[in-house]
């Protein structure tokens, strides 16, 4: 009996491998083969008799100007995006949680950004502060010189802002499902304690919230690697400096790779590019 049943799982084992064989073979035939031959090529100079560089491609583009750039601008962004959106999201929780007037109705308007195409939502922004939009009417029409919102420092504060309307009502909605999992009961006990509500929040809610604050953290962050694709919409083909985000710059580079590098023969340059288009989609995963 024992050794029917040992066949019968070996069996079943054995077509399950034959059913995911031609995925794995096409998985490793395709992607993870020819990745690792970039890996290879990427630490070596020259076509043919190509000899070993160590780090020295990846250095000459970690030390471009454009690259600093890019990676600063999008550190900035990371760091003061998602903090923003996560103290913002868990305050406008608490207030649902406390029986906000309308909050029902306020959950409908919070994922109304989430069903919106970005397309759609940077032409809102637009209307508002685009150089004849609506702000900028406001501000002459109070004898204030109007702002180049989109075309200086401040286009970083208006994608900014695009981002954590974007993503506010799903961490609002994220956290909101977490308060609701802590068990009254706590509160109760630690009133009964004399704890006030900062006590109750800081012993009670805040450690129960930290696997919600994980995954929102995490969504935030994804969210933020995306927002590439408004400040292309925003800043066009030739954004301000202060939103030249890293994803910008890679993309350029391995579009000029495929472009230039096959005409000049540069193998080496279109490996270095493939590898870290690769670090940066593996990063927004």
């Amino acid at each position: 009996m024992k050794n029917r049943y040992h066949l019968l799982e070996r069996r079943k084992k054995l077509t399950g491998l034959l059913l995911a064989a031609p995925v794995l073979l096409g998985t490793f035939v395709f992607f993870l083969l020819p990745f690792a031959i970039c890996v290879k090529y990427s630490f070596t100079f020259g076509v043919g008799g190509a000899y070993f560089v160590g780090l020295d491609n990846y250095k000459e583009v970690f030390s471009s100007y454009a690259f600093q750039l890019a990676a600063a601008n999008t550190l900035r962004f990371l760091v003061i995006g998602v903090t923003l959106n996560l103290v913002l999201s868990f305050f406008i929780a608490l207030l649902i949680k406390k029986g906000l007037a309308g909050s029902r109705f306020f959950r409908y308007i919070l994922l109304l950004p989430l069903v919106l195409p970005i397309a759609s939502a940077v032409m809102v922004i637009q209307v508002f502060f685009a150089e004849t939009g609506i702000i900028n009417h406001w501000l002459i029409s109070i004898g204030v010189p109007m702002v180049q919102w989109m075309e200086g420092p401040s286009a970083f504060y208006v994608l900014l802002g695009l981002y954590i309307w974007k993503s506010f009502g799903y961490s609002v909605i994220l956290l909101l499902s977490g308060l609701n999992t802590i068990p009254e009961e706590f509160y109760q006990t630690a009133a009964v304690e004399g704890a006030g509500s900062l006590k109750k929040l800081v012993s009670i809610t805040l450690p129960m919230m930290a696997p919600h604050f994980f995954l929102a953290a995490v969504m935030g962050i994804v969210n933020a690697f995306k927002s590439y694709r408004e400040a292309f919409l925003l800043g066009g083909k030739h954004p301000h400096d202060s939103i030249y985000m890293i994803q910008r710059l890679l993309l350029l580079l391995l579009s000029k790779s495929f472009i230039i590098c096959f005409t000049q023969i540069r193998y080496i340059c279109i490996c270095q590019s493939s590898i870290l288009f690769c670090k940066r989609n593996f990063a927004k995963m």
